[in-house]
C-alpha cells in the first residue's frame, strides 16, 4: 500500500500533549486504527509536550531542523537530520524545536497488539 502523506490535509495542535505553540502534522491511521504514519512539524519554539507510551511505541526521524529530545531520566539529547529517535512501549519523551526554522520528523507509532 502507498501511502502519500504529501497529499494529506495538514492539521495544526496548539500545545499538544501538553507542549508549547503550534504542532502540525499529515498523518495515515491504518483502517483499524493501530498504526499511524506522520510528517510532523514543529515552528521555532514549539514542543510536543512530555508523554508516555502505553500499548504502542514511537520511531521518529528527523528530515530537518534542529530540536531537544527528552526521554524518561536521561539526558537531554540535540536531534538533528539523519538521526532516528526510539521511544519504547512504557517510556515517556518530549521534543522542541530549538531552531529557526520548522523542525520536520517522519513518526511511525506501530501497534504493539
Amino acid at each position: 500500500m502507498l501511502v502519500d502523506l504529501n497529499g494529506m490535509q495538514e492539521e495544526s495542535f496548539i500545545g499538544f500533549k501538553g507542549g508549547t505553540k503550534s504542532f502540525s502534522q499529515k498523518a495515515f491511521v491504518d483502517i483499524d486504527n493501530d498504526n499511524k504514519m506522520l510528517i510532523g512539524r514543529l515552528e521555532p519554539g514549539a514542543s510536543i509536550g512530555y508523554h508516555k507510551h502505553e500499548g504502542n511505541c514511537e520511531i521518529m526521524y528527523i528530515l530537518s531542523g534542529e530540536g531537544l529530545m527528552k526521554s524518561d531520566d536521561e539526558a537531554d539529547t540535540k536531534v538533528v537530520p539523519g538521526q532516528c529517535f526510539y521511544c519504547q512501549n512504557g517510556h515517556s519523551h518530549s521534543l522542541i524545536n530549538t531552531g529557526d526554522s520548522d523542525l520536520l520528523f517522519f513518526a511511525g507509532i506501530p501497534s504493539q497488539k
